[in-house]
């Protein structure tokens, strides 16, 4: 099990924080073309603290809306930042499960072809896709709905422990990974309380981890530490209690 760090888009808080971590989790194509990125130096940054790459792919872009046309063309961005995911030798991007209308249920076959035709592009550029569950968002797809487009697909998922809190709680993240834990690729672990998605480190919110011990106990895929905050230590301490919980044999 590898555990690492998201560092949002910037290289500058990438080389503070990623010693001691084993990859960085870059966000690409939010703003930023990823072509502006300086690649050189991101090399040398993870070279340096002998970390790999993720990559997240943009946050607010939808995965399937009602027109064919807009379909077509997220597919093609986001081929382009597939492509050069590979290029930078990313393990992994990270897609929110969205939509339009998460609600439409019209849209959800429309939404497997999507997801399918965006892995075919991660795997021609030699990257995992893995699908996020974001169903506490207005855009996202709901946990249970979410898991079903993944194994249907056959997409691996990035499943993050406190978003599932936020959409329902201990329950929610106890029942995806009883039912989909065999997809779980990878994972985004903080902390939160239910007055808001606030990504805090873990201990300091109402998740109860035990749950993800329960199910996800010899995980072997890589976990990013997703906490907002620049403090090394905290964030330090989120990735043993990460680790004390997934490497658990209890």
């Amino acid at each position: 099990m590898d555990v690492g760090l998201t560092v949002g888009d910037s290289l500058e808080r990438t080389e503070r924080t990623i010693e001691g971590f084993d990859l960085a989790e870059l966000s690409v194509g939010e703003g930023r073309d990823p072509d502006e990125i300086d690649v050189d130096r991101l090399e040398t940054i993870l070279a340096d603290a002998d970390a790999d790459l993720c990559v997240h792919l943009p946050f607010k872009q939808v995965v399937v809306t009602p027109v064919p046309e807009i379909n077509d063309a997220i597919v093609d961005y986001l081929s382009r930042l597939l492509e050069w995911a590979g290029t930078a030798d990313a393990e992994k991007a990270v897609l929110h499960g969205t939509a339009r209308n998460p609600h439409d249920t019209d849209l959800r076959p429309v939404f497997a072809d999507q997801l399918e035709a965006i892995g075919t592009a991660a795997a021609d550029a030699d990257v995992e896709l893995v699908v996020e569950n974001v169903g506490h968002q207005k855009r996202g797809l709901p946990l249970t709905v979410l898991g079903d487009l993944a194994h249907e697909t056959e997409t691996a998922v990035c499943f993050d422990v406190g978003h599932a809190y936020m959409e329902d709680g201990d329950d929610g993240v106890d029942r995806f990974c009883s039912q989909y834990g065999d997809l779980v690729s990878h994972l985004h672990v903080h902390d939160a309380r239910s007055r808001g998605d606030t990504h805090l480190p873990i201990g300091a919110g109402e998740i109860d981890y035990s749950v993800v011990t329960d199910h996800l106990a010899g995980f072997d895929g890589t976990v990013a530490v997703e906490v907002f905050t620049d403090d090394v230590t905290l964030l330090r301490d989120t990735a043993r209690r990460a680790r004390t919980a997934l490497e658990s044999d209890s």
